[in-house]
């Protein structure tokens, strides 16, 4: 990433030479963080993510612990000189990484621009990315195939599913995606999700199943067969403890039930439902579930939705 200034004129003082595009296409992933792509990027140049951005004329604040843990917030310069150098439009390249924040039209029409500056910070537990599908991230990556590392969709649950290379994830402290072969439900009720639940009824349906996952109640034997599943096709998941599979993997499992319940809270009508109505929902709902009935307990979040005002 040398820069060669022989013969160049003066540039006014403060400023510096761009640098020169990078010779290595490196695409990131939708939804991408951009800590994630600045570290498969540098690794393709066999540097680390400080390096490049000190070749780019990217200061960097911050203390850097790599995906999944720490995000960057790049400036306006900073994504602009990134653009250049990757040869990706800026347009593509925030719409993969939604942290990116583009130059102002303003800036851009003048041709002035800002300092390029960085910042490290760390990401809330709750908030971490999830490892993405390898083989995905393999063809993104020349030369060296370093993990990358994706916010999962907003419209539903906690995961990342690729239906086409069979892999998912749920959890953070999971290093690599789970080969999800043995459980063919999640790749095909992902397909058949076309239609996204309300932000409302995901909630409440997030909610409901991961009560009944965590007290043993309607779907128990179902869940358990599917961990166990799980957890013989991937020998890497962490073993029982305090990021136990049961734990790590809960929302995966009960994913095929959350989607199935939330479209179903979608169809209720306006509250306070009559006593026929919430029969008919829970027999309606049994017959979606492939349960034999469904009668929720008065502490039931399922019945406390249906009788709440």
């Amino acid at each position: 990433m040398t820069t060669h200034t022989a013969n160049r004129p003066a540039l006014p003082a403060g400023t510096v030479w761009p640098t020169p595009p990078g010779a290595l296409h490196v695409r990131p992933l939708p939804r991408e963080t951009a800590a994630s792509y600045l570290t498969r990027l540098a690794a393709a140049y066999h540097l680390s993510a400080a390096h490049l951005l000190d070749g780019l004329h990217i200061t960097a604040t911050g203390t850097p612990t790599g995906p999944p843990a720490t995000e960057i917030h790049l400036s306006p310069e900073a994504t602009r000189r990134l653009s250049h150098f990757t040869r990706i439009p800026i347009t593509h390249l925030t719409r993969a990484l939604p942290q990116l924040r583009p130059p102002a039209p303003s800036l851009a029409n003048t041709g002035a621009h800002g300092t390029a500056t960085t910042r490290w910070h760390a990401f809330e537990t709750a908030l971490q990315p999830l490892p993405a599908c390898t083989a995905c991230t393999i063809r993104r990556s020349p030369h060296q195939a370093v993990p990358a590392w994706i916010h999962p969709a907003p419209d539903l649950p906690r995961i990342m599913i690729c239906t086409r290379h069979q892999q998912a994830a749920s959890d953070p402290r999971h290093p690599t995606p789970l080969d999800i072969r043995p459980v063919p439900e999640l790749t095909r009720t992902h397909l058949r999700a076309r239609r996204r639940p309300t932000a409302t009824s995901l909630t409440w349906a997030s909610t409901i199943t991961t009560r009944w996952y965590d007290h043993h109640q309607h779907l128990h034997q179902r869940w358990h067969t599917r961990l166990d599943r799980l957890t013989a096709a991937n020998p890497h998941i962490p073993p029982p403890g305090p990021a136990s599979p049961t734990l790590t993997c809960r929302n995966l499992i009960t994913y095929p039930e959350t989607l199935t319940l939330a479209a179903a809270l979608d169809r209720l009508p306006p509250r306070p439902h009559t006593r026929t109505q919430q029969s008919v929902f829970l027999h309606d709902l049994a017959n979606r579930l492939n349960l034999p009935r469904l009668a929720p307990a008065d502490h039931d979040l399922l019945w406390q939705r249906l009788t709440t005002r």
